[in-house]
């Protein structure tokens, strides 16, 4: 799920930055940016999200101003020396009288830094960087409920008008059977004029032919998968695989109604249109429920 988060706090080393940027993943999945200073509380930082965060890709950044006010641009005199020594080597070497040009050598990675220096940051200060990150993921955590919330609204949508399209779908059903009724007749009469039938014969082609046919039991499963899935979101917790699961067995309840229609006649179009709409509804239900935890 994706989500942003960002606290400014006064420690005792300066004004520190947290930032944290989510996006969906199966697992959880840290990334750390800061300097180096922040280097030794890593495996604390790590442990404090693992307890706050189920799981995505998460970009975390710290970055401190130190309190002095020294944070302005300097250069890395020692690097800068050995820069010049080699120029005075060089001009040496080959009998050249060159110059060196400071606006060159300043655009040499490494010479000028804009960062101040690293310091060393205690124990004291490693707590108030878990209390602002703490914050930092509570404020993260906050932001992905309210896009929890929204996505749970759409698939609630998409939900009844699922809902909807199985009720509608029954109604049909309703229809189709003196329709499966006239045109069992009709067979059992073209094989009653070819064969002599048994009654149990008889039966066997009757249950066949209304198995094949008949789409209750299909709609009912719906119906059942319908409420296992209201009552999922309205539970909350990590149900993203669950739902998955679920929509899995709704696709194929309503695959194994189009499989049905496609063989009663000008109702079946009608069940087939319904059908469709259906796996549509399931289908967006799917992509929204992938980034449900």
């Amino acid at each position: 799920m994706t989500g942003y988060a960002l606290v400014r706090r006064a420690i005792t080393a300066g004004e520190l930055t947290c930032s944290l940027r989510s996006v969906n993943g199966r697992g959880l999945d840290l990334h750390f940016y800061f300097p180096g200073e922040f280097a030794g509380f890593e495996n604390s930082l790590r442990a404090l999200l693992k307890a706050k965060i189920g799981r995505g890709h998460i970009e975390v950044r710290l970055s401190l101003t130190s309190a002095s006010g020294s944070d302005r641009a300097t250069y890395n005199k020692v690097f800068l020396e050995k820069l010049l020594l080699a120029f005075r080597e060089a001009n040496a070497e080959f009998g050249l009288q060159c110059l060196p040009d400071l606006n060159v050598l300043i655009s040499v990675p490494g010479v000028l830094d804009s960062a101040r220096q690293p310091v060393a940051l205690g124990e004291s200060c490693e707590a108030e960087v878990l209390e602002a990150m703490a914050s930092c993921a509570d404020e993260l955590n906050t932001y992905r409920e309210r896009e929890g919330s929204a996505l749970v609204d759409a698939i609630m949508t998409e939900l009844r008008a699922l809902e909807a399209t199985a009720s509608s779908m029954g109604a049909i059903r309703a229809d189709i059977v003196p329709y499966l009724s006239a045109r069992l007749q009709e067979r059992l009469n073209i094989l009653l004029n070819q064969v002599q039938l048994g009654e149990a014969r008889f039966l066997e082609e009757a249950t066949l032919l209304a198995d094949k046919s008949d789409v209750q039991e299909e709609l009912t499963r719906l119906e059942v998968h319908a409420k296992e899935l209201r009552r999922l979101l309205n539970t909350g917790g990590e149900v993203g695989k669950r739902l998955d699961f679920l929509l899995q067995e709704m696709n194929r309840e309503t695959n194994t109604i189009l499989s049905k229609s496609s063989t009663i006649g000008d109702l079946g179009i009608q069940m087939t249109s319904l059908g469709l709409a259906a796996k549509a509804n399931i289908e967006r239900m799917r992509e929204q429920s992938l980034n449900l935890e």
